[in-house]
């Protein structure tokens, strides 16, 4: 676990303890509530579900980790908050050749590193050298894939960086050339696994592919977003000020914004309640109804673009027989977890790729058919479950992923006659977990990085880092890498995909359970707050403003 670079004065407080210690404050009048004083400093308090595991955009792959680097952090592109269309970011413009394939960006010439030293191109040229670096184990990796030579480059094919499309013409001008016309290129450079990052403090505290060093210590980080880090609290709080050297400095309005992980939805909804938080990560299942029936307006419940899935470790003997995995998939009753466990308009899923994701509708290869699960399970050679080897669902803390996997308990159980156990992990173990293969199987949610069905299926790839299954076909990655990117209509490219999703949905390495929706408690004097399909937000846009007395 990766120690916070500073030390408190003061014993660490529990976020539970610390409830009763502010609301015995508030209720004496002798304090005001973190939301009081955050509307008077212009202090944001963010509840962000868990304790960050990295917060190197090339090693980070998490939620929680996304919203701490999208402050501190910028690529050459960022999306608009409304309609997610790529607007400039560290890049002031750009040019796309007639053919789709070389993209020719100009950097601003006011990019500045937090520390005062000029971003410049060859700055952006570095770090997607350094994510491509083996070693270094960017998980994303393959989002630099659409770019020429780069797959070959990171796989060892080539040796010589400079084959790759990605080249820093000069100070202010860098040229990327892709293999094929690739529609959602610029919607991957607002990723933070594309982000800069600042050479000369990485080299100060060791290799460029090297892991976990301090060079993302409060005190060591140097970063290009609207915000720079000033504390990381183990357990306890990542606070970020507002950068100085942003380019657009003055017109980012809030001046500081404190990251809370409270893996508890319980505990952070009466943080919410006694004042201390402006925004929760998620909001309670028994809540829910609760707020709705009061007609809070605190409660925000929109489209999210993702998919809640099981991971199924291939290694595993008993689950290496894929009439096994599709006996798991036909008795989960999708319809019940929606309606009666979770309670807040998730849909069904029975494909990987949410519906309707750029006009593509995803295949469906199976439904919830007890009967016929019961006789797959029983040609694989456990009739009425019998001799089914005791299987572990592991997940990380939050309370609706408890709540689906003993629902899913109980469907097996009754449906299939196997038992199931469940084991419970906090977020940087459970990450640790399911990247070291160290699973049976795991709940999983997957969030789009980009609106295209291509970002919830390359993820498959035989030796992917985000597969963690162990799945592997050479059709699927030929279909993925090499024919849908040069299809040459859009109809084309979703059948070609369409494909690739059967092979998956056949196979069933996942078991997709549910569509997504964002829940938030969002007080009212928090604004322009994102309501996109990403649930995507962006620091330097928000604002605070209380209601007038």
């Amino acid at each position: 676990m990766k120690q916070s670079p500073l030390r408190s004065k003061h014993a660490p407080m529990s976020v539970g303890a610390a409830i009763v210690f502010f609301a015995l404050l508030a209720g004496c009048g002798e304090s005001e509530t973190n939301v009081q004083s955050g509307n008077r400093t212009g202090t944001l308090h963010w509840g962000n579900a868990a304790e960050p595991q990295a917060l190197d955009p090339h090693i980070a792959t998490g939620v929680p980790e996304h919203h701490i680097i999208g402050a501190l952090m910028e690529g050459l592109v960022v999306k608009n908050r409304d309609t997610l269309k790529p607007i400039p970011g560290m890049a002031k413009d750009w040019s796309i050749s007639d053919d789709g394939l070389v993209y020719t960006f100009t950097i601003r010439d006011d990019a500045r590193w937090s520390n005062g030293d000029v971003l410049n191109a060859h700055d952006f040229a570095w770090s997607w050298w350094r994510a491509l670096q083996p070693k270094l184990g960017n998980l994303y990796a393959y989002m630099y894939f659409p770019i020429a030579n780069a797959r070959q480059y990171y796989q060892g094919d080539i040796e010589d960086f400079s084959e790759v499309g990605i080249v820093a013409i000069d100070d202010l001008t860098l040229e990327v050339t892709l293999e094929n016309p690739t529609p959602y290129f610029l919607q991957l450079l607002d990723h933070y696994s594309l982000f800069p990052v600042h050479r000369a403090t990485i080299e100060q505290h060791g290799e460029p592919d090297e892991r976990g060093t301090r060079w993302t210590y409060a005190g060591n980080m140097v970063s290009n977003g609207a915000f720079k880090l000033t504390e990381w609290e183990i357990n306890r709080a990542v606070i970020v000020d507002k950068n100085p050297h942003y380019y657009a400095s003055d017109d980012v309005r809030l001046n500081r914004v404190v990251f809370y992980p409270t893996e508890n939805q319980t505990t952070e909804e009466r943080m919410f309640r006694a004042g201390q938080l402006h925004y929760t990560g998620d909001v309670p299942i028994d809540k829910i109804e609760t707020y709705r029936a009061a007609k809070n307006p605190a409660l925000k419940i929109n489209p999210y673009l993702g998919t809640y899935f099981y991971r199924l470790n291939m290694r595993v003997p008993h689950l290496q027989d894929s009439r096994v995995r599709r006996a798991l998939a036909m008795t989960i009753d999708r319809q019940l977890i929606t309606d009666k466990v979770l309670k807040a308009g998730q849909i069904p899923a029975y494909a990987m790729t949410p519906p309707n994701t750029l006009g593509y509708y995803p295949p469906t290869t199976f439904s919830f058919d007890p009967a016929a699960a019961r006789k797959l399970l029983a040609d694989a050679g456990y009739p009425n479950g019998d001799g089914f080897p005791v299987t572990e669902i592991l997940y990380n803390t939050n309370e609706a992923h408890r709540k689906v996997a003993i629902a899913i308990q109980q469907m097996w159980r009754e449906h299939l006659n196997i038992e199931v156990q469940l084991l419970n992990q906090e977020w940087k173990v459970y990450l640790d977990s399911e990247s070291s293969g160290d699973y049976q199987i795991s709940r999983a949610g997957w969030i789009g990085d980009y609106v295209d069905p291509n970002n919830f299926l390359d993820m498959w790839l035989c030796g992917g880092g985000n597969n963690r299954t162990g799945w592997c076909n050479p059709e699927y990655d030929r279909l993925i890498l090499e024919q849908a990117p040069s299809a040459a209509t859009e109809a084309e490219r979703h059948a070609i995909f369409k494909r690739a999703e059967t092979i998956l949905l056949e196979d069933l390495p996942v078991l997709p359970i549910y569509t997504y929706t964002s829940k938030h408690l969002v007080h009212p004097s928090v604004k322009n707050v994102a309501s996109n399909i990403l649930n995507q937000n962006y620091f330097r846009d928000i604002y605070l403003q209380p209601a007038s007395d």
